[in-house]
């Protein structure tokens, strides 16, 4: 009987020892899935929220980028605008320097500073001049017909602004030249030789440049555009490989015109040919 006892306390004991790692496991098995949720739930979280702050980033840069846009567009016009307004000032200056120049024809037609001189020599010569009232009508019938100022002037802007509006070199070319022939006598003459010869060096046509350059300084000595017409004479003799004539050319922009733009130009280039001999 005591015997017995003993077996039944020794089974009851084997049987709680078996069965207290069994509820200890199972409690660890559910402490882990609670402490994995919890982490896939802090993760979730997490990464919930670094989503909406990616996105808010994202919206955020998008408004910075078109706000930087709309900045560019506003510049780009206004520099737009600035650039109408400095062309079409200098297109009034230009027009303006060059009348003021053939305007002093009257007081010294003799003068060859006054490239509107030639036109109005012959009538101011006396021994030219009519003999007889009779005579009057001939002359007068002789007399080239009247030029329209307003024609003249947009001939010449459309010219000017094929070359430094459009950059058709070509096509502003073509209307100098016509610009030439129907207006020989106009004040704008010589600076429609500067251009022309412009628009010639830009497509490295540097002989019809260079002869376009050497018309006006030999034709319109004392013209505003004297000095850049030298100027762009001497680089076309380089590039035509007529480098001592070039450098004598450059040499005198920087005696006759110095302090000018031109004479900074030339003796800059003088000072790269210095550096290309040694």
């Amino acid at each position: 009987m005591g015997r017995q006892r003993i077996l039944c306390v020794v089974t009851v004991v084997a049987a709680l020892v078996a069965a207290t790692p069994a509820a200890a496991q199972r409690l660890s098995l559910g402490e882990r899935v609670t402490l994995l949720e919890n982490k896939a739930n802090t993760e979730n979280q997490a990464a919930v929220q670094g989503n909406i702050e990616a996105q808010n980033r994202i919206v955020q840069l998008q408004s910075e980028v078109q706000s930087l846009r709309n900045q560019i567009e506003t510049l780009q016009n206004e520099i737009e605008q600035l650039k109408q307004t400095n062309r079409q000032q200098y297109l009034d200056l230009d027009g303006r320097l060059a009348r003021l120049e053939g305007g002093a024809a009257p007081a010294n037609p003799a003068s060859p500073q006054n490239p509107a001189a030639a036109p109005a020599a012959p009538a101011a010569n006396p021994a030219t001049a009519p003999a007889t009232a009779a005579q009057a009508p001939a002359a007068d019938a002789a007399a080239p017909a009247a030029v329209d100022p307003a024609a003249e002037e947009a001939a010449y802007q459309a010219a000017l602004d094929a070359l430094v509006e459009r950059f058709e070199a070509d096509e502003s070319a073509r209307l100098f030249q016509r610009f030439l022939r129907d207006y020989p006598a106009s004040a704008l003459v010589p600076n429609a030789y500067y251009w022309l010869g412009e628009s010639y060096y830009v497509t490295q046509n540097y002989e019809l440049a260079l002869e376009a350059f050497q018309t006006l300084l030999s034709q319109h000595a004392g013209s505003r555009k004297e000095g850049d017409a030298l100027l762009k004479l001497g680089y076309c003799q380089i590039a035509l490989g007529q480098r001592a004539a070039g450098e004598e050319s450059l040499r005198q922009v920087s005696a006759r015109f110095a302090g000018t733009d031109a004479a900074g130009k030339a003796e800059s280039r003088l000072r790269t040919l210095a550096l290309e001999n040694r």
